[in-house]
């Protein structure tokens, strides 16, 4: 079976930082983070990485501040954000694909593609909270 199992999420400052862990049992051709804000509104794209070459791909409203890595000797995809904002707390949730190319992983958060439709394994999300 296959999991995925975010940690790393609580609560810092304005202009803090977090880092977020992904443990998979599994290596996807794609690895990708998202949230979702508290209204349950569709997720947002955060980044993603195409595990075969390292590639990262950021959407543009995260660019600068998000930092996707792997590591895959310990199956762990990490998720840095800096320069925390008031709009960033939400669940932050890692995904899997598990084959894709490399244009489709970049595409699932450089474009309006619902990720629920890309990425085939999902974590139970980690939160993040803001707050001075």
């Amino acid at each position: 079976q296959v999991q995925v199992v975010e940690s790393g999420g609580g609560s810092a400052q304005p202009g803090g930082s977090l880092k977020l862990s992904c443990a998979h049992t599994i290596k996807g051709d794609c690895m990708g983070w998202f949230r979702q804000d508290p209204g349950g509104r569709p997720y947002e794209a955060g980044a993603a990485m195409y595990t075969a070459t390292g590639s990262p791909f950021y959407a543009d409203a995260v660019k600068g501040r998000f930092t996707i890595s792997h590591d895959s000797a310990k199956n762990t995809v990490y998720l840095g954000i800096d320069s925390l904002k008031p709009d960033d707390p939400a669940m932050y949730y890692c995904a899997i694909r598990y084959r894709c190319r490399a244009s489709e992983c970049g595409n699932s958060v450089l474009t309006s593609v619902n990720p629920q439709h890309f990425y085939t394994n999902w974590g139970r999300g980690t939160q993040v909270t803001v707050s001075s």
